[in-house]
Formats: structure tokens, C-alpha cells, sequence
């Protein structure tokens, strides 16, 4: 293979290229999510109700080799206030050696009321589950929709009802799905444990009930409580709607452990493979990430520092140079790689479709880095950039996008966009995504008041921040974490193969 990658003492003078605020927003955004509710709600969550915070549960339930968590930023400056990590965790980890999909309901957030936000994350997680064939694992302790925002959460099609056919069409995909009762499910949550294949409940702290207490006492003037009207006992003696019983939360996240050690799914197994790491540091990619689309260096240093033992082999390295394409190994499993090395320009994209179609053709996944130019560019090229968003939006093979730059215009369908349905798409802390990029409203209107209006709109919309808040990627990753949320790969089933990262 050809080694592309510049001498160590060229990279020991490599500056961060990406504002250092934006860096810093990351971490903010970061420590932000990791405390939910915040203080007084862990406090009420723990002390009067008993229960576990949600990541505690997850540590129980998941192997101790970690996990990959999609979108923690979700939910964070949205109009009607911030929603961290959308009142859920989800991602993708392995429990008794299985790779799973999780989602797991934050009651520290909100009460764990289902704000819009909320159902689009959970229905994102079970896309992933279905379009990987992954068991899929819901910790349920939610106090069921936001009614002021009701419009927004039930009556369309990719709304809250959406779970529950999901749930149901998985089913009948055979992939397997069990919840675990940690807390309240109320209203449209009390489907999610009834249609899973199993159920576990907690004593005491789990309930299932279409109505609570309050809504029997103005219905009927009965008073009940939660536990006789939907409590563990009711559930798991009387009415069946689940499977096992726990008295602690501990003993639930064991039972649903030994319940997936014994779902006899088939997935391939784990290989060893032999893997070299990148010759130069993935430390060195921060000063790599580009702070605009005139401060991008060549994507080869991005390539040399990804790539097992710094190994590119390059494909049509002397045509269509501002794309560069090639097949390399990230932790010894062969991808092909397509990333912008400039502007999109006809042989580029002529480039583009031959080596989307080679990879198809050869059952390759493909990993697209994605930095488009901030404005639209002449159409000299449009007959081949079609040609290669046809091919993009037809292979069947994985796809995996990271926006490693600016994500602007109709170059980014041809990069593998979130509009073009990758499996999975990343961002990094600098990425911009936006019709252009600010600053460049100029190529669209001529009225000077209306350019300073929308440039001011666009530097505060088109950040990595304002993209992962409304869910229209899979997170926000740092650069020197890219080829670890990479490595941690998994295949379809048989028949299917695939290869993405899970964990």
C-alpha cells in the first residue's frame, strides 16, 4: 500500500487550525449533559424515589468495554429550552457479549417527560437497531408526552406512535427486544414494555398504567395508589404484561443480562485481526481540523493519522484531484475512503461515482470526510455530480460520513449528507452545516441589510452545536477520537454484510 503521511518534525509544527472556543464549547456542552436534570433533580431522583441515575443503570447492564452513545448533545438550545441528551441515552455497547442497541429514558430531565426532541432520538435509535440487526434494550422510566407541544409528538407519521410500529415491525424482522420497567411508563410509554418480546420490572419503583392515580381520582373519585394501580406485583401476578420480577434495580439489569445470553441470535463473531497503528499521532488531528474551507490542509494528513500503519492505497491519484479516493484498513477491517480535497469539480465527481461503484460492487463500506466549499460553485460539473449522487444513494453497502469541515450545498448529497441516509454521520467540533457557509449570503441576495441579517443567522445555525441540538447527525466526536468511534465495528447478520461502529 501507499504510505501517505509528511515526516514527524513537518507535524510537530502543526498549530490548531480550529477556533480553541470551539473546542472549549465541546467540553461545556459535554460536563453540561452528563449531569441531566441537574443537581436537585439527581437529588430527587436518588434520595425520595429511590432510583438509580440512568448512566449508573447503564454500567450495570453493559459489558465493561464501554459503549458508543449517539447524539449526547440532543436537545440542547432548542426554542423551547434545553432537553439534555433529550430526556434519553441511546447507542450501541455489548451486554453478555452481544452488541446491542440501547435506549434509556433520563427521569433527572424534566420528570422524564417525552418532549418532540425526545421521540425523534428514540426513533433514531431504533433505525439503527433495525438497519443492523441489533437486539435493541429499552429502560423505560418515563412520564409519558409534553402536552403543551402534543402537535409536535403525536399526530404525524414520524412522531411518538412511530416507536411502537417500529417495535413491531422489529419483531417481525426477528430482532430481539426487551425492557427493563425502572420507573414510571405512563400513557403511550406503556406500550413500549407490553410489545417487547420480554419485560423485567422493579419492585416498588416501576408502574405501568395508560392513566395514573390523579387521572382515576377525577375520572371515577377513587383514590388508588401507584403501585395497586400498576405497580410490579399487579404486573408481573395478575395481568402479565411482564416477564420478570426484580425486588432492586441491580438484580433487573442481571436478569435482562441472562435474558440476552440466552436470545440465541446469531451475529458474527469478533475476529482477531492484525492492526498497525497510524504512524502518527491521533493527537496531532486537532491541528488538523480546519476553522473554514480557506484553512483546510490537505486531506492526506487527515488520512495518515486515521488509517492502520498510515496505509492509503490511493485510486486515480493523478484525476479528479480535489477528490481524493482509495482503500485503507482502520483496526484491520478494509474500507474504501472518499474526502473532499477541494472544490467538487466534474473529473472529481466522474472519480467519485467510478470508486462508489467499485466498492459497491466488492462489498466495501465506505467512510466519506466531508469539507465542501462555503458557496455553490459553477455548474461545469453537474451532469457528474448527479451521477454521483445516484451512485451514492444506491450502493448497499454501509456508508459513514464525518464532517470534518464545512458540510454546504449540493456537493454535501454527493458526500454522503444525512438527506442521502448514511448509516451513521459524525461531526467534528469545528464542522459547519448550512445552505452556505456565513459570510457568503452574498452569492444568493444583493440587498446589504438582508446579507448582514442571514450571516448573522448562519454563524449562529450552521455550528456542529446547533446540527447535533436537532438531531441531524450522530454526535459530535473530536477529531483524535474518530478512528476509536470507527474501530468498534460490527456485520449484519449473514447475508447482509456490514460494517459500522458499535461501541
Amino acid at each position: 500500500m501507499r504510505w501517505t503521511g509528511v515526516p514527524k518534525r513537518v507535524c510537530s509544527a502543526l498549530q490548531p487550525v480550529a477556533d480553541l472556543a470551539t473546542f472549549c464549547r465541546y467540553l461545556e456542552y459535554q460536563e453540561k449533559v452528563q449531569k441531566g436534570g441537574g443537581e436537585s433533580a439527581i437529588a430527587r431522583h436518588t434520595q425520595r424515589n429511590k432510583k438509580l441515575v440512568v448512566r449508573d443503570r447503564l454500567r450495570l447492564l453493559l459489558d465493561e468495554e464501554g459503549c458508543l452513545e449517539l447524539s449526547p448533545f440532543a436537545g440542547l438550545g432548542l426554542p423551547y429550552g434545553d432537553i439534555p441528551s433529550a430526556g434519553c441515552v441511546t447507542g450501541i455497547g455489548k451486554i453478555s457479549g452481544l452488541w446491542c442497541v440501547f435506549i434509556a429514558n433520563d427521569a433527572t430531565v424534566k420528570g422524564g417527560t417525552a418532549y418532540p426532541i425526545s421521540v425523534k432520538k428514540q426513533l433514531r435509535a431504533q433505525e439503527v437497531a433495525i438497519q443492523n440487526r441489533l437486539p435493541c434494550v429499552y429502560l423505560v422510566d418515563s412520564g409519558g408526552a409534553f402536552l403543551p407541544l402534543q402537535s409536535e409528538i403525536f399526530p404525524d407519521k414520524n412522531q411518538g406512535g412511530r416507536s411502537f410500529y417500529n417495535e413491531a415491525i422489529m419483531s417481525a424482522m426477528r430482532i430481539p427486544q426487551v425492557a427493563v420497567v425502572c420507573g414510571s411508563c405512563t400513557a403511550g410509554g406503556a406500550y413500549i414494555p407490553t410489545m417487547a418480546e420480554e419485560a423485567v420490572i422493579v419492585h416498588k419503583i416501576g408502574t405501568i398504567f395508560l392513566g395514573g392515580p390523579p387521572l382515576v381520582k377525577a375520572a371515577t373519585g377513587e383514590e388508588v395508589s401507584p403501585e395497586d394501580l400498576g405497580g410490579a406485583q399487579l404486573h408481573a401476578e395478575v395481568s402479565g404484561c411482564v416477564d420478570h420480577f426484580a425486588v432492586m434495580e441491580e438484580e433487573a439489569y442481571q436478569c435482562t443480562r441472562n435474558i440476552i445470553s440466552t436470545l440465541n441470535y446469531d451475529l458474527p463473531e469478533d475476529r482477531e485481526l492484525s492492526v498497525e497503528q497510524p504512524l502518527h499521532s491521533e493527537e496531532e488531528l486537532k491541528g488538523l481540523a480546519p476553522k473554514d474551507y480557506n484553512h483546510s490542509l490537505d486531506v492526506r494528513l487527515i488520512l495518515s493519522r486515521l488509517t492502520d500503519g498510515s496505509k492509503f492505497q490511493e485510486f486515480k491519484a493523478r484525476y479528479g484531484t480535489t477528490l481524493v479516493t482509495g482503500f485503507a484498513k482502520i483496526e484491520g477491517h478494509l474500507v474504501g475512503f472518499v474526502a473532499n480535497n477541494g472544490e467538487l469539480r466534474y473529473e472529481a465527481a466522474l472519480k467519485g461515482s467510478h470508486f462508489i461503484q467499485l466498492c459497491d460492487q466488492r462489498h466495501i463500506p465506505i467512510v466519506f470526510l466531508q469539507n465542501t466549499p462555503p458557496c455553490p460553485s459553477n455548474t461545469n460539473g453537474l451532469k457528474a455530480q448527479s451521477s454521483m449522487m445516484a451512485a451514492v444513494a444506491c450502493a448497499s453497502i454501509p456508508k459513514i460520513t464525518v464532517i470534518i469541515g464545512g458540510c454546504h450545498g449540493a456537493d454535501s448529497y454527493a458526500m454522503c449528507g444525512r438527506a442521502f441516509d448514511p448509516n451513521f454521520l459524525f461531526l467534528w467540533p469545528n464542522a459547519r452545516v448550512s445552505l452556505v457557509a456565513p459570510g457568503y449570503s452574498g452569492t444568493l441576495t444583493h440587498d446589504e441589510e438582508e446579507i448582514t441579517a442571514i450571516n448573522e443567522r448562519l454563524e449562529e445555525e450552521s455550528s456542529a452545536f446547533f446540527s447535533s441540538g436537532r438531531l441531524w447527525d450522530d454526535g459530535v466526536i473530536l477529531p483524535q477520537e474518530t478512528r476509536k468511534v470507527k474501530k468498534k465495528r460490527k456485520k449484519k447478520p449473514k447475508k447482509v454484510p456490514l460494517c459500522c461502529p458499535a461501541g
